[in-house]
């Protein structure tokens, strides 16, 4: 049986969450994808999170600031065993996360120009009674142009 010194170590799931700078919800909503282990709650008591699941949520945040979905840091997760192996793996995903990147910039700064063209329109056309250039190309679509690798679909 144990002890009541041992029964209380570990971190509640308010002192995990402050610890690791997230909320109770998120430490929840890991729990829930299967990214931090849900400890048993004692007879009576109060679930106790190890001290390694701060890092384990510092790890998850971020991952996740560097742009990897949640499956991906669940994968990063079961990769991260102390297998040398493992590094070609990790460094795949951060080639696979580099290139998605590059894509969705040359998207962004595809609109951006797109958006500039059509804010020059409108500057050159201040006369009220024409139609707006910005809907006109836009119901128009782009004069058809279609934006490369485009982030709305």
């Amino acid at each position: 049986m144990a002890t009541s010194e041992t029964r209380y170590t570990g971190l509640t799931i308010g002192q995990l969450a402050s610890a690791a700078g997230v909320s109770v919800e998120a430490v929840r909503f890991y729990e829930r994808r299967g990214l931090v282990d849900r400890p048993e709650r004692p007879y009576a008591g109060i679930r106790r999170y190890p001290e390694q699941a701060v890092k384990r949520i510092q790890f998850i945040k971020h991952a996740k600031s560097l742009g990897f979905t949640l499956q991906e840091v669940h994968e990063m997760l079961v990769l991260r065993a102390d297998d040398p192996a493992t590094c070609g793996e990790v460094q795949r995903l951060a080639q696979d996360k580099l290139a998605l990147l590059h894509q969705k910039m040359e998207s962004l700064s595809f609109m951006e120009s797109i958006l500039r063209t059509l804010l020059q329109d409108c500057r050159r056309h201040v006369d009220t009674t024409c139609v707006c250039p910005i809907l006109e190309a836009v119901g128009e679509g782009l004069s058809h142009t279609p934006v490369p690798g485009s982030l709305g679909g």
